[in-house]
């Protein structure tokens, strides 16, 4: 199995490391767009998630009248994945249940992650099956970080997100790892979120009823990517001060405080019969200017 693969087409080049088939490199005619993982500072480029998403309360998962130990976004992003097909612009990688998933999480499954570079943007694919004869319950999602500033040369401070919709509804946050009870009035003027430090003093903005699927990050003067999704929540997060911003299509997110039942119960999740297969898809196009209102 190989460790790391890369892909290219036109200006676009992405690369891929088999640990949770994650991306961890995307240029743009020769730009890196994606936060190099400083340890010191935040060790993942761009970690899938999956089977949840966020904090379980006490990181157990209960079924069937037992309990299962399951920390924060589950173990995908920390388990190896299968490369079942390469070209000179896409890649599939595998993960099927074993032992050793049963023992955290008690369901079979098959999950395809597929990447294309396809029209200029790296296009994301997500398979995921029920091979078993129990339903399947389950949540998933990507956490990119992207480098902020995007440029060396455009300012921190001028950057924002332009949603495709305004975004009036408002905002969750995280209280001791699971979902806040109170909302907040959302931090978006209009389609617009000036992005600074302040904003992720209380950790992520959690958009658990966007209007939007698709939003542009940069700066006016500037590069910028443009991503869209077919995942219904939405999370921004930073570490205050740190060099990247992580823009994460979610289906699901932590648990409610207050929350500690029957995971199928679980705000989020989705339920795939036997037999049953479900597919999510987002792309990430890299753009050489901002572009103007």
């Amino acid at each position: 199995m190989s460790d790391t693969v890369t892909i290219e087409s036109g200006g676009i080049k992405a690369r891929f490391r088999a640990q949770g088939a994650e991306l961890i490199s995307l240029t743009h005619d020769g730009a890196e767009r994606i936060w190099q993982a400083d340890p010191a500072v935040w060790g993942w480029h761009a970690p899938n998630l999956f089977p949840i998403v966020g904090a379980l309360a006490g990181d157990k998962l209960h079924h069937k009248g037992e309990s299962y130990s399951l920390p924060s976004h589950g173990f995908l992003r920390h388990t190896p994945c299968a490369l079942v097909a390469h070209e000179a612009d896409r890649c599939t990688w595998r993960l099927d249940d074993t032992a050793a998933t049963r023992a955290v999480y008690p369901f079979r499954f098959t999950l395809e992650i597929a990447y294309a570079l396809e029209d200029e943007a790296l296009v994301g694919r997500w398979t995921l099956a029920n091979p078993g004869d129990e339903p399947l319950v389950a949540s998933l999602g990507i956490h990119p970080a992207f480098r902020w500033p995007l440029d060396a040369g455009v300012a921190r401070e001028a950057h924002r997100l332009v949603f495709e919709s305004d975004e009036p509804r408002p905002i969750r946050r995280i209280a001791g790892k699971l979902i806040a009870p109170e909302v907040e009035p959302t931090p978006v003027q209009g389609r617009t979120l000036m992005l600074h430090d302040g904003l992720f003093d209380a950790d992520a903005v959690i958009m658990d009823q966007p209007a939007s699927r698709a939003v542009v990050f940069g700066a006016p003067g500037g590069p910028a990517i443009a991503m869209d999704w077919d995942f219904p929540h939405l999370g921004i997060w930073t570490k205050p001060g740190a060099p990247y911003l992580c823009i994460e299509p979610w289906q699901g997110h932590a648990s409610p405080a207050g929350f500690d039942g029957e995971f199928s119960d679980k705000p989020g999740t989705v339920t795939l019969a036997p037999g049953e297969c479900r597919q999510w898809q987002y792309r990430i196009r890299p753009l050489a200017r901002f572009p103007e209102d």
